[in-house]
């Protein structure tokens, strides 16, 4: 049987959050393994400038974003087990947090061509 699609029922702010998170975790430059554990820091967490924000050669549009600096979703991704927050500042990005399936890479990160 495939697996369930969202089976924590995370709501489209906290799918796009976590799919951004995912997305900043795959740089060493902005995530930072968390040793004897198999969680990253993520300490800097970017601000959209004007209408989009870069993270590497992708481009997100801060409507997308709004999540990541809210703290009712980074609440709700830590009592899922998707992260470990000290909001505003800084977050570990858990294993599950890493491996959950969103969906939403493909609609929201979009190639940066500038």
């Amino acid at each position: 049987m495939p697996p369930k699609k969202n089976p924590l029922k995370l709501n489209s702010l906290q799918l796009k959050t976590l799919t951004l998170l995912q997305e900043l975790a795959r740089h060493p430059e902005l995530a930072t393994p968390v040793p004897d554990s198999d969680e990253l820091l993520l300490s800097q967490i970017p601000h959209p400038h004007g209408d989009h924000f870069h993270i590497g050669a992708r481009v997100v549009a801060a409507s997308d974003a709004t999540g990541l600096h809210n703290q009712a979703v980074w609440v709700a991704l830590e009592r899922k087990g998707m992260i470990k927050g000290s909001f505003p500042y800084a977050l570990r990005l858990t294993r599950d947090g890493q491996t959950y399936e969103t969906g939403l890479a493909e609609q929201i990160l979009h190639g940066g061509d500038h």
